[in-house]
C-alpha cells in the first residue's frame, strides 16, 4: 500500500474545543427549505431518540388520510413511538381555508398536550411551518408556548416557509436546498422514499 506524502493531506486535523454548556437544554430545531428532506431528517432523529431509550411523539400537519412509511414504523416502536396524523390534505385539496384553520387548530392542541407532558423526550410538529405560512396558525401562539416548554424537552418543526421569528427562536435551523428533484422530470412520489 502506498502512503501519500504529508503534503497531499487535505483532511481537518486541527480541533478546537467548544465551550461546555453548564446545564442540559431540550433544543428547538427548525427543518425548512424548498428540498426534500425536512420530514426524512426528523424521522431520522426520531430513530435516534428511539435508540437512546427516548419516548418519541409526532403531530403531521398535513398529510392526513395518506399511508405513510412513516405512521406504519411507528406502530412497530409500539408505545415508544406515538404518530398524530390530523391534517386533511394538501390545501389544493381541501380548497377550504377555513376548514384548513380548523383541522391545524385540532393539530396545535395535540402539540401543546405532547409539548408539556413528561412522557416523550422529542416530539416532532410535521409540516407545521406550512400551516404557520399559510396563516393557518397563529405564530405568536406558538412562540409563546415553545418558550414554555419542559427545559429538556427537544422539538423539531418541519416544513418549508419557516417563519423568520420561528429562526431566530431555534437552536438549530436547516434549510434543504432543492439541487435536483424527481418531479421536476415529471416522477410522482414514491412509496418508502417520499411518503
Amino acid at each position: 500500500m502506498k502512503i501519500l506524502r504529508r503534503s497531499k493531506d487535505k483532511a481537518p486535523r486541527a480541533y478546537r474545543l467548544r465551550k461546555k454548556n453548564a446545564a442540559p437544554k431540550g433544543l428547538i430545531m427548525v427543518h425548512t427549505g424548498n428540498g426534500k428532506g425536512k420530514s426524512t431528517a426528523a424521522f431520522g432523529t426520531a430513530l435516534r431518540a428511539l435508540g437512546h431509550g427516548m419516548n418519541v411523539a409526532v403531530v403531521q400537519f398535513i398529510k392526513g388520510n395518506w399511508k405513510t412509511g412513516e405512521a406504519g414504523a411507528a406502530k412497530k416502536f409500539g408505545s415508544a413511538f406515538r404518530f398524530y396524523a390530523m391534517g386533511e390534505g394538501f390545501t389544493w385539496n381541501t380548497k377550504d381555508y377555513g376548514r384548513d384553520v380548523l383541522a391545524a387548530a385540532r393539530a396545535w392542541e395535540k402539540c401543546k398536550e405532547l409539548l408539556h407532558d413528561k412522557r416523550h423526550g422529542l416530539v416532532i410538529f410535521d409540516e407545521i411551518n406550512y400551516a404557520l405560512k399559510y396563516n393557518f396558525l397563529d405564530l405568536g401562539a406558538v412562540l409563546r408556548e415553545l418558550k414554555r416548554k419542559p427545559p429538556l424537552k427537544h422539538v423539531i418543526l418541519t416544513g418549508n416557509g419557516a417563519p423568520k421569528k420561528l429562526i431566530q427562536a431555534a437552536d438549530l435551523v436547516t434549510e434543504m436546498k432543492a439541487v435536483k428533484h424527481p418531479f421536476d422530470k415529471g416522477i410522482l412520489a414514491k412509496a418508502g422514499i417520499d411518503y
